[in-house]
């Protein structure tokens, strides 16, 4: 079931080891499921009880440590030899007196890893306040660095394999923007419309399926949609209706996102005019990616369309994506902003999502792309504009 060759998975071991080498790190200690399955190849619904993946400088592969029912899932994912997958008994699951934390200190005690210079991921979103705390009263002897975003740094070039599945998952999201808007008719309910999604983003494609995403769809409609991370209800849809899905396509866990709008009737023109500006930004970002060029450079392609006309956005206009677990399909290493001087190279992925959310209704259109010596790969093929359905 190993989704890449070995030899990925070493490249993967490289590219971490030099970047700890690099900050002064000896072992690497990795709470991130989404870091985890990068280095490890390891995939199962597991990580609502701690788990951790080892890196250590000198040996040869990662350690993965987590619940002993769950040992079974890393046999089938990951690359890694029987003796580095390291099961801790049911005992410390839900207890008041024991931690897996505790499990990992001892571990690392044994494998005489627990005097190094020790990095932890500490602002991340399963490194706990409690993990952190049981780890440096039981290693006192040891150095702890922040190793936030080390892993997904190493995370933002993609190999061929990677790219191949996010366009897969492109193709997954156009398929679903389509499958909702021949759901989409006045008295349809929204959540019908949004079970049609689900459908297609599951069952994907002939050719290759799909899964279920990291996070539910932002899909708002009307005023909700001045709101940028609501969800839809069971109120049926009304003429004048604007449905805002943004929606990810998913291939083993690699997710491209897509965004468009659905409008039931005949739009009104300044709604129009918005999704045309919003196009049009879009566009010139687009063409403005090469390797080399910076995060920077591709917001201020946008701020010169978006000013022309008169329409002010204040937050950013995209982020890093690829490998996504609860709670999100963004990488957190970079933003398309002003001031972010992240430079371009070929084989990062980003989602660029200028939306416009004003006081009455919101406004998406929205592409993922993999960064080219001379442009942008766009993953999905779906019309930039409003769809509209009179």
């Amino acid at each position: 079931m190993l989704l890449f060759d070995r030899s990925e998975y070493e490249a993967r071991l490289a590219r971490c080891k030099a970047a700890m080498a690099a900050r002064g790190i000896d072992v690497l200690l990795v709470a991130s499921p989404a870091n985890q399955f990068w280095l490890t190849g390891y995939d199962g619904w597991s990580f609502y009880t701690p788990q951790m993946v080892v890196v250590a400088a000198d040996r040869d592969e990662p350690v993965w440590i987590g619940r002993r029912m769950d040992a079974a899932g890393a046999k089938f994912t990951a690359y890694l030899a029987p003796d580095n997958v390291v099961p801790y008994p049911d005992e410390y699951v839900g207890s008041d007196t024991l931690h897996p934390m505790d499990f990992v200190a001892d571990r690392l005690i044994d494998l005489g890893l627990s005097g190094r210079a020790i990095g932890v991921e500490t602002d991340d979103y399963y490194y706990t306040a409690r993990w952190d705390h049981i780890l440096r009263r039981r290693l006192p002897e040891a150095d702890f660095h922040d190793a936030f975003l080390l892993v997904n740094r190493c995370r933002m070039v993609k190999s061929e394999r990677e790219l191949a599945y996010m366009r897969q998952a492109g193709q997954i999201a156009a398929a679903a923007h389509e499958a909702a808007f021949a759901a989409a008719e006045v008295g349809v309910r929204q959540c019908d419309v949004m079970a049609e999604v689900y459908r297609v983003t599951t069952a994907g494609l002939p050719e290759f399926g799909g899964t279920f995403p990291c996070k539910p769809p932002n899909a708002m409609v009307g005023e909700l949609c001045s709101a940028p991370h609501l969800s839809w209800t069971d109120d049926p849809l009304v003429a004048g209706d604007i449905f805002y899905i943004e929606l990810g396509g998913i291939r083993h866990r690699y997710h491209s996102p897509l965004s468009r709008c659905i409008y039931l009737g005949t739009p009104p023109d300044d709604l129009t005019r918005l999704a045309d500006v919003i196009a049009e930004g879009l566009e010139a970002v687009l063409s403005t990616v090469k390797a080399g060029a910076t995060c920077y450079d591709l917001a201020t392609a946008w701020q010169a369309v978006s000013r022309r006309h008169g329409v002010e956005k204040d937050s950013r206009i995209g982020y890093p994506v690829g490998i996504g677990y609860p709670p999100t399909w963004g990488e957190l290493t970079a933003s398309l902003r002003s001031g972010d001087m992240t430079v371009l190279e070929p084989g990062m992925t980003f989602h660029c999502i200028p939306a416009i959310w004003l006081e009455r209704y919101g406004v998406v259109i929205s592409e993922t792309f993999a960064v080219t010596e001379s442009g942008a790969d766009v993953f999905a093929d779906s019309p930039r504009e409003l769809f509209v359905k009179r």
